[in-house]
């Protein structure tokens, strides 16, 4: 039987990496499937490149794109960009709300609340990506956004986590949730899949992502540093990306005497920044399911990452590719593995059927979609 479409709104602040991929991904699926959607989000983030996928995205936005300020830090201005953003969503008159992130998390369930209190039918979605799970137990902030969490559930039709990894978090940090828990894998689009040959003079190794601490381009310097030590010669690398702490890098390439073998690029598509070397290094400190590993091994690069978050679910808890977050050595030795032994690619990435197999956009998007109706029909 024919189901009627469904009225979806994402809500996340920052329209920067693997959150903004994973929005754009169900947008476009379930645009393509027959409903209406629409994004939230912060109107002060992002860069000329985030301008551009906005712009790819609005086909399938048929409620539209509404930016608004939201700031990264709790502040007092958080009221006023919830009340504006109640305004713009109940205009919108949304079977479904969800939200991804911390602040998109607060923004979709405290507003869907604000509805629900109103007698309007709609179901209320969190999707952590990390976010707030990122905090320390141990630490007064941490007490505080856990706390947070603690009573935000109560609001919360469902939570979506994206990997074995941050449910388990979730339930260790936070508790188990009192509202239904599913997990559904990130998935990447068919037009992701495809090897993506290096371009002549290609760099021996390229970093891609934001640029801040918890991301590890530090290390991934450190590291380069010690790359070369190893294998006893002069390499090339480049950090593509936008992020509040590219000064800092700057200042560490420039003080390490690397500014001539260590270049940096601003933000672009993620397959033009792939052919700037075969080697992708993912130095994360912390992490849930990141889409640059899917998108690395979709495009048949070797990859290099840190064993945090979901990575193993994806390569495997026990592949040679992964190393432990911030240990500089390892990495290196592992940068100089990849480097100098041949074959290493083929004997320890996973093989592009099976990969495709199992982190597919389409999958995801008809999972969620599920996830959504069942929600919605117990209201």
């Amino acid at each position: 039987m024919n189901q009627p479409p469904l009225r979806i709104v994402h809500c996340f602040r920052s329209p920067i990496g693997g959150i903004f991929r994973h929005v754009r991904d169900l947008a476009e699926q379930h645009s393509k499937a027959g409903h209406k959607v629409g994004i939230l989000c912060d109107s002060t983030t992002g860069s000329a490149h985030e301008d551009r996928l906005f712009e790819q995205i609005m086909p399938y936005l048929e409620l539209g794109l509404t930016r608004l300020p939201i700031r990264r830090g709790v502040t007092p201005g958080d009221l006023v960009a919830l009340s504006n953003s109640y305004k713009q969503i109940k205009a919108l008159q949304p079977d479904i709300l969800h939200g991804h992130g911390a602040k998109g998390g607060v923004v979709a369930r405290v507003i869907g609340s604000l509805l629900r209190a109103k007698r309007y039918r709609v179901a209320r979605f969190y999707s952590p990506h990390g976010g707030s799970l990122h905090f320390s137990r141990g630490s007064a902030s941490g007490q505080l956004v856990f706390a947070a969490e603690r009573v935000l559930d109560r609001m919360t039709d469902a939570i979506s986590f994206v990997c074995d990894y941050e449910q388990r978090t979730y339930e260790n940090k936070i508790g188990k949730p009192r509202c239904h828990q599913t997990r559904i894998y990130n998935g990447i689009s068919d037009r992701d899949f495809g090897a993506i040959i290096p371009e002549v003079g290609a760099a021996d190794f390229v970093y891609v992502g934001m640029l801040r601490d918890l991301k590890g381009p530090d290390v991934f310097i450190e590291a380069f540093a010690e790359t070369e030590r190893l294998v006893g010669r002069p390499l090339r690398a480049l950090i593509v990306g936008d992020g509040p702490d590219e000064a800092k890098y700057r200042q560490q390439i420039e003080m390490k005497g690397l500014a001539r073998r260590i270049g940096m690029l601003a933000a672009m598509p993620v397959r033009e920044a792939f052919a700037k070397s075969d080697i992708v290094v993912v130095p994360s400190r912390a992490e849930a399911m990141p889409y640059i590993v899917l998108e690395a091994l979709a495009a048949e690069k070797a990859l290099i990452a840190s064993r945090v978050g979901g990575i193993p679910e994806v390569l495997g808890t026990e592949s040679p590719a992964l190393v432990e977050p911030g240990n500089v050595q390892a990495l290196a030795s592992v940068m100089a593995r990849a480097l100098t032994t041949p074959g290493w690619k083929r004997d320890t990435m996973p093989t592009p059927d099976s990969f495709r197999q199992r982190f597919s956009a389409v999958v995801m998007a008809r999972d969620m979609e599920a996830l959504y109706r069942d929600r919605l029909a117990q209201l």
